[in-house]
């Protein structure tokens, strides 16, 4: 049985939640950033002042949940390491601002170093998190400063920088490309909160309900092709590049995430204890821990438990479960029939409009998100419950494709077809193989900024800390797939 604390044998890794943007000098192998430029942007269509207006917007919107993450707890919570799987919050603070400092007032602006000192400090390549509490990290308070004396000079170069003529610059690329880095280090120091003992530090009102009533249990996607990544979106990051056709065979899938209730299916019909469900990899892991449950549930006077946020309280059934490993996510569709969707399948679901053949930015349409459409920003420190959001539906009638929990695919994480490394090789190229699995869709730790149809995400399967869960489907019987053809066709 699980208890409620984290899993020993999970390694340090730059996956989900632990954002990946790297020193903009030489990188951890020797290579500087490479030359490409992202291809068929369709920045010419913005006006400058436009674009400044974005980069300022996603860059204040950032820093203010920042600000938020580390005012909420005091000095010694800052600078504690509440587990060895993540950094102290003061560690993320400053890497925030050398971050972006090395790429927007050195890289961009040609400006002299301000503290070149601490860029190994804050290299997350050269030191892993469970050694970061050893180095000579900055005090809260000169973190903070440093961070601001970054911010306030960054926002000068904004205004005087011409947003195009080199692929940083483009669309204002290089602007973006920073202010997700810091949205994915809030949803790290997240998950650092949710992780750390001690009274509730963080609060926020519950989601909008939902209802799966009237909903059907599955969703049929017709074979055929359907454009996959992007060649358009200014600020996508280098895996999500470049569109490309795939042709998908039919097959179904949830109409909504897999929720607690039915979880709950999978632990009382004693799947934890059948290793007919699990990955060789995966039951030597829960059989090594004593893992019975998702992360942070306990069994106590006859009901199931969650601690979420320093709040322990009932396992809400309806919500999607959270905090499971792609190997537990894995046994649970194998016990139920059923499989991961692979990455293709995932995006097509969410994005493919079967009416005009389109791909588009979201399961909604091609508009920004909005709090009607998905449960994103941290705006609700926990998943809505199943059914909810009816107008971030894709068009084929999917649900909660967006925000809510990552889910976890059935793919590992590869290159596309005619892949380039941009601004550098670190950021996704050394990660490529089948070490990591990928996740899609976002949580609602994730900042629309870095969140869309295209977003690929990356962890090693035996997270769990990450706010993760996954949806379920099969392939389609060939009368289906048939019939789904010839609907198409008249």
């Amino acid at each position: 049985m699980t208890t409620d604390s984290t899993d020993t044998a999970e390694t340090d890794s730059t996956g989900t939640g632990g954002a990946r943007t790297g020193s903009a000098g030489t990188g951890s192998d020797g290579t500087r950033p490479t030359a490409a430029s992202p291809t068929g942007t369709d920045a010419a269509g913005i006006p400058a002042e436009q674009l400044r207006r974005l980069a300022v917007d996603a860059l204040t919107a950032a820093r203010d949940r920042t600000a938020l993450l580390t005012s909420c707890v005091d000095d010694h919570d800052l600078t504690a390491q509440h587990s060895p799987l993540m950094s102290p919050l003061v560690w993320d603070l400053a890497h925030i601002g050398n971050q972006e400092e090395q790429w927007l007032l050195r890289t961009v602006a040609g400006r002299a170093a301000i503290r070149p000192e601490i860029d190994s400090v804050y290299d997350a390549f050269e030191h892993p998190r469970s050694v970061r509490p050893t180095l000579p990290l900055l005090a809260p308070a000169e973190a903070r400063a440093y961070a601001s004396d970054v911010r306030g000079r960054v926002l000068d170069v904004i205004e005087r920088t011409p947003l195009h003529g080199a692929p940083l610059l483009d669309a204002g690329f290089a602007f973006g490309m920073i202010a997700q880095h810091e949205q994915q280090h809030d949803e790290t120091m997240l998950i650092t909160h949710q992780l750390r003992r001690g009274p509730a530090a963080l609060t926020a009102p519950p989601p909008p309900a939902g209802d799966t009533a009237g909903l059907p249990a599955e969703v049929l996607v017709p074979a055929g092709p359907f454009t996959m990544g992007t060649s358009t979106e200014p600020w996508a990051l280098d895996n999500e590049r470049p569109a490309h056709q795939r042709l998908v065979p039919a097959f179904f899938i949830d109409t909504v995430p897999v929720t607690n209730g039915a979880y709950l299916h999978f632990i009382e019909d004693g799947g934890y204890t059948d290793e007919r469900w699990w990955a060789p990899e995966g039951w030597a892991q829960i059989r090594e821990h004593g893992i019975g449950a998702p992360l942070f549930w306990r069994r106590e006077g006859g009901q199931w438990l969650r601690r979420r946020f320093g709040v322990v309280e009932p396992v809400p059934p309806a919500e999607p479960v959270l905090h499971v490993s792609w190997y537990e996510a894995d046994a649970y569709a194998r016990w139920a029939g059923r499989r991961l969707p692979s990455e293709e399948e995932w995006e097509k679901a969410a994005r493919h409009d079967p009416v005009s053949g389109r791909s588009l930015r979201h399961p909604w349409g091609d508009e920004d998100a909005t709090p009607e459409r998905a449960n994103l920003g941290q705006r609700h420190l926990q998943p809505a419950p199943a059914g909810s959001y009816p107008q971030g539906a894709s068009p084929l009638g999917v649900r909660q494709l967006i925000g809510d929990v990552w889910e976890w695919t059935s793919s590992d994480f590869l290159p596309y077809p005619g892949f380039a490394a941009f601004p550098y090789r670190e950021y996704s190229e050394v990660f490529f193989g089948s070490a990591h699995k990928v996740l899609r869709g976002g949580s609602f730790a994730v900042d629309p900024v870095a969140c869309r149809g295209t977003f690929r995400n990356w962890d090693l399967p035996v997270r769990r800390q990450i706010f993760s869960g996954f949806r379920t489907a099969r392939t389609a019987p060939a009368d289906r797939t048939a019939a789904a053809r010839s609907a198409g066709e008249s």
